[in-house]
């Protein structure tokens, strides 16, 4: 009776597993690109939740809030432009989502070489996105800016800018890394071994979707 029921759980075990490997094998999505994707779904609430929050505050606030094209403009041979900063780390991250089409193309073509140089081009460009986002942060904070208050007009401007473009910048810093672990170990034939490059096409579906939220940030902090 004992030996009945341990082949019985036995094949309840074994049936388990080969229903769960056909579903598996039925939407043909490897897991690394099944997380990722989960976890990109998770980090869009994180962020949609950011950024409502920001909106509800700001329509709700009764102070005026500071107006973008005067905190956000530099001095420049003696002229003060609006928001040349953010056009162009706007256009550092747009430009790098197309290098990272470019590198996941020569990826499903087992170009190891061209693969590796775009992904690292990607990663100067988002480095150099952090570099001017940090350079943005110390002139606010030179100009008074602060998580509690700020010149320029309602305490919460500073807190929720801080809070939410540096989410965004770590996650920026993040994708950095990746691009350049991913990139040193194409370099050194690593997925010539297992013939799959797939963890190039993971790396981009991370780094456009950084893409994407920054876009509705400079809508909603720059242009509002």
């Amino acid at each position: 009776m004992g030996s009945h029921n341990s082949n019985h759980q036995q094949q309840g075990l074994s049936g388990f597993i080969a229903d769960w490997s056909a579903d598996k094998e039925s939407f043909h999505v490897p897991w690394g690109k099944a997380m990722m994707w989960i976890f990109l779904l998770s980090d869009t609430f994180v962020f949609s939740c950011f950024l409502i929050g920001y909106m509800v505050m700001r329509m709700s606030v009764v102070e005026p809030w500071p107006n973008a094209s005067e905190v956000f403009a530099l001095e420049i041979a003696g002229h003060h432009i609006p928001l040349v900063l953010i056009a162009i780390m706007t256009f550092i991250l747009i430009t790098s989502s197309g290098t990272m089409a470019m590198a996941v193309n020569y990826g499903y073509r087992r170009d190891k070489n061209k693969t590796a140089v775009l992904m690292l081009i990607t990663a100067l460009l988002g480095i150099s996105f952090v570099g001017m986002q940090a350079f943005e942060w110390t002139k606010l904070i030179s100009e008074g800016v602060r998580p509690w208050g700020n010149p320029f007009g309602a305490a919460q401007f500073g807190a929720v800018f801080f809070m939410v473009t540096g989410f965004h910048g770590l996650h920026v810093s993040i994708g950095v890394i990746y691009l350049l672990i991913v990139a040193y170990k194409i370099f050194k034939g690593h997925y010539e071994e297992t013939g799959k490059y797939e963890i190039v096409e993971i790396t981009g579906l991370y780094w456009h979707f950084v893409d994407l939220v920054w876009v509705f940030i400079f809508a909603l902090f720059y242009l509002w």
